[in-house]
């Protein structure tokens, strides 16, 4: 099999560790859905990936297909930022985060399932990183401090918010004006990724939810083997007019 093929049956595997009816606190309300349950502007809401599951999350593989260092480092993070890491699963990204912001800094790292939270905190002590503040967040609810934030990042994540409106809102709130918010998916628009339609995002349909909750659109990195780097911008408060 080839590792693409290795890739995807693994994946699989991960996703069906996830409860296939989702909880109360998974469930998008109506009016988030705008269409089908489970479904929000034209496409199907994936599962959230099981904690069962985070081996897949630390393979060995995933160095060289996600490429996690250079993702970082075109996302120009400095020494003393306030970064989010939502969705952090058990902190594949978050101990990276915390090594990149320094003692100065703070990665506050989210997740909805308490057993990815108690890893998380496994893993981060064994980084020995003490810029790290665990957060139990639920899907509507993301639990992140209101305009403290400069940049948010969600790696593999957006795609399986129930209530993407929710999320979104919290984020923007959570932001400093100026602040980013960063979106890494697998592309949609690429059969060849060896990802479940369900599990990749093009970014027409990035842009086309995230946009209306008032994030701005800066840029987007291409560079990456199999996923999109979407950067969006809360906009700066706009000064009163003179009377």
């Amino acid at each position: 099999m080839r590792p693409a093929g290795r890739l995807l049956a693994a994946f699989l595997c991960v996703c069906s560790l996830a409860t296939s009816a989702p909880s109360p606190a998974q469930e998008a309300p109506k009016a988030a859905r705008r269409g089908r349950p489970g479904h929000y502007m034209g496409r199907r809401i994936a599962d959230v990936m099981s904690w069962q599951g985070a081996e897949w999350l630390f393979r060995q593989t995933r160095v060289d297909e996600e490429q996690p260092e250079a993702m970082l480092d075109a996302l120009d993070i400095q020494p003393g930022m306030t970064v989010a890491d939502v969705g952090a699963g058990a902190g594949y990204h978050t101990v990276r985060l915390a090594r990149r912001v320094g003692e100065r800094g703070l990665v506050l790292a989210t997740d909805v399932q308490p057993q990815m939270i108690a890893m998380l905190k496994d893993n981060v002590r064994d980084a020995g990183a003490r810029n790290v503040r665990p957060l139990l967040c639920t899907q509507r609810d993301t639990r992140l401090p209101a305009g403290e934030v400069d940049l948010i990042l969600m790696v593999d994540v957006y795609h399986e918010c129930s209530d993407p409106e929710a999320v979104l809102d919290g984020m923007l709130a959570a932001l400093k004006p100026g602040g980013r918010l960063v979106l890494v998916e697998f592309r949609g628009e690429d059969p060849d990724v060896p990802i479940k339609p369900e599990h990749k995002m093009t970014l027409a349909q990035v842009r086309r939810e995230v946009e209306p909750r008032g994030f701005a659109y800066k840029t987007t990195h291409e560079f990456l083997p199999w996923q999109h780097v979407i950067v969006f911008e809360k906009p700066e408060a706009k000064a009163e007019p003179a009377r």
